[in-house]
């Protein structure tokens, strides 16, 4: 029972090494997801004998280019860096809550079940297309709804003294 306990306390900081040791296991992870869900699809498009159309290659195409283009980003930012005095730089955490990488994974995860649940039919691949709504959602949630509906600016309350002296120019106008 212990092991399922909150942690009390502020979470402890993680060091370079542990950040580079988890930065690697998840790219590995992420690689080996890629891997099966190709190895998934053309085995059982293989074994199965369906047909290759140009529907189904132009969107491995396509998926494909998703894989390349989130993996590489991702490996780009867990990339070690050395600096001019030696310090070696783990790259950005992979793992962080909220980032960019989570996106990213995000996006992975989608592709390939999207990928694999389009052996049992090609509509399937329509699930591709719940990419471009969640970003449209976050621009709205995140960007233009806040701007559109922020509150008016208020009005600089005026001092006391500013105040009395308005209301005397106020009683002055009515005479």
């Amino acid at each position: 029972m212990e092991a399922f306990a909150k942690k009390k306390g502020k979470e402890g900081t993680r060091g370079s090494g542990q950040i580079l040791r988890e930065n690697t296991e998840t790219l590995t992870f992420y690689r080996n997801m890629i891997l099966g869900a190709n190895g998934l699809y053309f085995t059982i498009m293989t074994l199965f004998g369906r047909n290759y159309f140009t529907f189904d290659i132009s969107m491995f195409i396509v998926s494909s280019l998703i894989y390349i283009c989130c993996f590489q980003f991702m490996r780009s930012m867990g990339q070690a860096t050395v600096g001019e005095g030696g310090a070696a730089s783990p790259g950005m955490d992979l793992n962080m809550e909220g980032g960019l990488a989570e996106h990213l994974k995000d996006l992975i995860i989608l592709t390939a079940g999207s990928q694999a649940l389009s052996l049992l039919s090609g509509w399937l691949w329509l699930l591709l297309l719940l990419a471009p709504a969640r970003a449209a959602l976050m621009l709205w949630t995140n960007i233009i709804a806040p701007w559109i509906f922020a509150p008016a600016e208020e009005s600089e309350e005026l001092s006391d003294k500013k105040q009395k002296k308005l209301d005397r120019k106020m009683k002055r106008s009515m005479r």
